[in-house]
């Protein structure tokens, strides 16, 4: 009856949830919790383990939990129908303190806590009576009767259709959740256009990943459990701080801007190596210098801390944003608005920096100031301040331990070294000499580059590694490093297997 009335509750809580704030659905909120709380190096394993399935397995345990005290709830109404659903209702009460926890929270966050306390314990409650009014049968009875028959039966049809609308109100309110994340519109035309991207070797050689990164591939590493859906009529950005004077701009009055395209591959900083949290796009935005500029920035400052609209926060060196490489506040991505999934209205792109320092989703506020005086999310847990992005080359083609047949085989991938740029890639196979690949066109020294090698494979078992030439000349490192602190390094090798 528990776990009945406990889905029940949290499906319409849900679906509240996504009418009005979708980071205050109950399960959603006690997840924020827990990814808030939870220990670096337990965030290290679980991207490292599940990827970018991370959030879907944190949720699915939170759910798994909170139904495991469900069940205890029900089994206290064989007692006492009071003390489960006072169970059932701390268990709500429990989702709604941790949805008023949040940066974002309003008044309107007590609303699917609310919602799902009151359907629990009213679907407990007429469960209870259902069963309560189940005949006992004497000893000297039949086996069964008809009336007792129904009874069960129609007790079992209730259960079910209890938990059935509990699991379709929630699956509705994930639905318009997920539609309220679709952003329409198109951007201004950019006063310094850029040429298009030139033919990547994807056209060429299969397997190796695309010169541009389709935005619907970008990969996404964040600690929001649930997509911030922003109005732009509402948004503004606040640029405050050690300044000459606060400044507030709206959505429009950033699209009003000169805006800018640039090219520019991110990186994460959870990103093992040969990993796949990398991806090139053309960005749309305006340079942050001139932003910071309007404010009017005070000397001695050494730090842009910068603020989600839930709250987490990012600490990006002053000078990274205002010196030549053109760090933007993005407002579109390959030629469109930021996708919802991806940041918008608007968000940091520093080029050089790994995502957590310089990649800000959802931003709403610059402020500037020093690493002394204020510390972010991530520097607070102990990861490195500054977060230049490491140069790495990455094997896309063939696959690890996939068998291959003997012959011409291309071994393939892509290299970055933003702020240095891509000057070679070279292979090893098994133990033999480092050998220089085909390079693929070069964008600029802060977009990634193709590269591909030509290899006659022999039967047996063989070690692939690849590894970047970058700058004046410089061989990527081979010290094996893991990403905390400051982003892994080594190099990138795989085993095929020839036959």
């Amino acid at each position: 009856m528990g776990v009945v009335a406990a889905v029940a509750g949290a499906g319409l809580g849900h679906l509240v949830a996504g009418l009005t704030r979708p980071d205050a659905s109950p399960v959603l909120a006690v997840g924020s919790v827990v990814v808030d709380s939870a220990p670096t190096p337990l965030k290290t394993w679980a991207i490292r383990t599940f990827g970018t399935q991370d959030k879907l397995v944190l949720v699915s345990s939170v759910a798994l939990g909170a139904l495991l005290l469900a069940a205890l709830a029900g089994l206290l109404v064989r007692r006492s129908l009071a003390a489960g659903a006072v169970g059932l209702a701390a268990l709500a009460a429990l989702a709604t303190g941790a949805a008023l926890t949040r940066p974002t929270a309003t008044a309107g966050s007590v609303l699917p806590g609310l919602v799902t306390a009151l359907t629990g314990v009213l679907a407990l409650v007429s469960l209870h009576r259902q069963f309560r009014a189940t005949p006992r049968r004497r000893p000297d009875a039949p086996a069964s009767t008809g009336a007792t028959r129904r009874t069960v039966l129609g007790s079992g049809v209730l259960a079910a259709g209890i938990a059935a609308l509990g699991l379709a109100a929630g699956a509705a309110g994930q639905r318009l959740t997920s539609a309220a994340q679709q952003v329409a519109g198109t951007l201004p035309l950019p006063r310094r256009r850029l040429p298009p991207l030139p033919a990547g070797l994807e056209r060429s050689v299969p397997g190796v990943t695309p010169l541009r990164t389709p935005t619907a591939r970008f990969y996404r590493v964040d600690t929001a459990l649930t997509v911030p859906v922003v109005d732009p009529a509402d948004w503004e950005l606040v640029i405050d701080g050690d300044v000459e004077r606060t400044v507030r701009l709206s959505y429009q009055d950033i699209l009003d801007m000169p805006l800018v395209e640039r090219d520019i591959t991110l990186t994460c900083v959870s990103n093992e190596v040969g990993g796949p949290y990398a991806g090139g796009a053309r960005w749309t935005g305006v340079p942050v210098r001139d932003l910071l500029a309007l404010a009017s920035p005070r000397p001695g400052n050494d730090q842009v801390l910068s603020t989600s609209v839930d709250g987490y926060t990012s600490s990006t060196p002053l000078a990274a944003l205002t010196d030549e490489r053109e760090a933007l506040l993005a407002v579109g991505m390959n030629g469109q608005p930021l996708p919802r999934v991806n940041g918008y209205p608007a968000r940091l792109v520093t080029p050089g920096l790994y995502g957590y320092v310089g990649a800000t989703k959802w931003l709403t506020r610059l402020t500037v100031t020093t690493y002394r005086q204020r510390r972010a999310y991530w520097t607070v847990r102990g990861w490195a301040t500054q977060g230049p992005i490491k140069p790495s080359a990455r094997i896309d083609t063939p696959e690890p331990l996939v068998s291959i047949a003997p012959g011409r085989v291309a071994i393939a991938g892509t290299a970055w070294a933003q702020r240095q740029g891509v000057r070679g890639v070279q292979v090893q196979i098994d133990d033999g000499p480092w050998r220089p690949a085909r390079l693929g066109p070069e964008v600029n020294i802060d977009y990634w580059r193709q590269w591909w090698f030509p290899w006659d494979a022999t039967t047996g078992q063989h070690r692939l590694r690849a590894r970047c030439v970058y700058g004046a000349s410089q061989e990527q490192t081979a010290t094996p490093a893991p990403p905390f602190p400051d982003g892994s390094s080594g190099l990138h090798e795989i085993v095929v297997v020839v036959s």
